[in-house]
């Protein structure tokens, strides 16, 4: 409901400060920030809300130099209290959303870091520009990441892309580098799209 002034100055109300403490969740995760959202920063809320340990107060993503693109995720958290319950918690939760190795907890009260992490990443990065053209003509980017998302099973899930001016890039995270390489392989081999494309471990 509006409120109307009658010519007065408008009363406003102190807001009152969060209680409680700051983390950061820095996520090893090539992610974008509709990703980010969907994959780690809405069901963490969810979580954290029901066990009534804190609320997720924000997040960024940290753009990168080419070819990655993205460099990680950040996730604000402010927790009740810093005890070890609670962090174990918000550890356990992100690790059960996929969070990659290298992640870490960073407590805002006194700089330490907590590692986590367990999935590992892949990255195949697509020749943007050197391929003939019919190929770009032809062929679909969104074809090439609904393949990855149906071959990979539960060897990995897809959770990114970014578009560079040379090359596009297809972020997968699951338990193993190599069995997420294997189910793609011949995909990889077959498809116009793919010809040269490059494949990294990221995480």
């Amino acid at each position: 409901m509006f409120g109307i002034n009658f010519g007065g100055k408008k009363k406003t109300e102190p807001q009152a400060e969060p209680q409680g403490e700051f983390l950061t969740a820095r996520l090893n995760a090539r992610v974008q920030p509709i990703e980010r959202g969907d994959h780690y920063e809405d069901p963490l809320e969810e979580i954290l809300k029901k066990e009534n340990l804190g609320a997720v107060t924000g997040g960024g993503t940290q753009l990168a130099d080419e070819p990655a693109g993205i460099e990680f995720c950040d996730l604000e958290i402010r927790v009740e209290e810093v005890s070890d319950e609670t962090l174990q918690a918000v550890i356990s939760r992100l690790e059960d959303l996929g969070a990659p190795k290298g992640s870490k907890l960073i407590l805002d009260s006194d700089n330490r870091e907590i590692p986590f992490g367990k999935f590992e990443g892949i990255g195949v990065f697509l020749n943007g520009s050197d391929l003939p053209d019919e190929v770009y003509e032809q062929c679909d980017f969104d074809e090439v990441t609904d393949n990855f998302s149906t071959l990979l099973g539960d060897a990995g899930q897809y959770r990114g892309y970014w578009h560079g001016s040379s090359e596009s890039a297809i972020y997968c995270y699951g338990p193993s580098f190599e069995a997420m390489k294997a189910a793609i392989a011949p995909f990889l081999a077959s498809y116009p799209m793919c010809q040269g494309a490059r494949v990294e471990q990221i995480a």
